[in-house]
């Protein structure tokens, strides 16, 4: 199993009424959710780890867990309320507002940190969990306590405005990088945590730093995996997002990368430490060819394994 360990929250999608009034339409998502449940129809094993609401929020996203064959049995559950992100689309591009004081998500704790069941061969950590909080010391912890027995992955989706403690963030970062197999960032990531230049020159600084592969998505551009004796770039086909949008892509890839390696038996730490560069093109055309689906259609709706060629 998988286990993805970060958000889950409702996206409330702008929208019109029949009468062309504003109005707000409730998608589960949450990158590592998204992430969670990607993997689940891809036919992975997956498990998702997060503070979980007992409000009608909550209902929904545990639902749509089930639905993707994902297990949540590991999660806490608490009166405390679900996160919501409000969402506005320009030019395909989504732009979030964020309600996140005080709930399930935010409010999980370094003691709510379960045993790992034996099954669990890698986790993924992610997205606005890291930004703050005892929620960020919690898998902060996780990641460094498991990465001598698991494949770890971390993708932090940065949201500088979401960020209350730049420095605290940034060490944060630091620390959990040093423990992570796999690294994925988005170029505008790469830039905010590294500065400036080329991105070959600022992902092999980060591959100094302890990842063993490190992951570079650029948009309509492609991705180029970075390893120690390569480097790997797939293309990717120009989409219309004028009828879509691209909520839930990132969180795609991750799940079509990492279901590459798992469905190959690269799960391991030593694989991913001596991964060939065949291996590591495969998993990001999956996880490429995965994210185009989402993109094509509204929100956070990944693919079933039987969509993809």
């Amino acid at each position: 199993m998988i286990l993805n360990c970060g958000e889950a929250l409702i996206d409330m999608v702008a929208g019109e009424t029949n009468d062309r009034q504003m109005a707000f339409v409730p998608h589960s998502g949450g990158a590592v959710m998204n992430t969670a449940v990607a993997l689940g129809r891809l036919g992975v094993p997956s498990g998702f780890f997060a503070g979980l609401s007992n409000d009608l929020f909550a209902t929904q996203l545990k639902a749509h867990l089930s639905a993707s064959d994902v297990s949540y049995d590991l999660c806490p559950i608490s009166d405390a309320p679900t996160t919501l992100a409000f969402v506005q689309l320009e030019n395909g591009q989504a732009k979030y507002a964020f309600f996140d004081e005080s709930t399930a998500l935010r409010n999980l704790q370094p003691s709510d940190i379960p045993a790992l069941p034996d099954a669990i061969e890698a986790m993924f950590f992610g997205g606005i969990s890291l930004a703050y909080g005892a929620c960020a010391d919690a898998y902060e912890a996780m990641l460094i306590a498991g990465a001598n027995d698991h494949v770890t992955m971390m993708d932090p989706n940065i949201r500088p405005s979401f960020i209350r403690d730049e420095a605290a963030f940034r060490a944060r970062l630091q620390r959990m990088i040093a423990a992570t197999d796999i690294l994925k960032l988005s170029d505008e990531d790469l830039e905010w945590l590294e500065g400036t230049g080329e991105i070959a020159d600022l992902a092999n600084g980060l591959l100094s730093k302890g990842p063993k592969l490190i992951l570079i998505t650029q948009g309509s551009q492609g991705a180029t995996a970075f390893h120690k004796d390569y480097k790997v770039h797939v293309p990717t086909v120009p989409l219309d997002l004028s009828n879509s949008d691209t909520i839930g892509a990132g969180d795609t890839f991750n799940a079509g990368v990492l279901a590459s390696l798992h469905d190959a038996d690269l799960l391991s730490t030593a694989s991913i430490a001596d991964l060939s560069q065949q291996d590591a093109e495969s998993a990001v055309a999956y996880g490429m060819k995965a994210a185009s689906i989402t993109v094509s259609r509204k929100g956070a709706n990944p693919p079933w394994k039987h969509e993809l060629p």
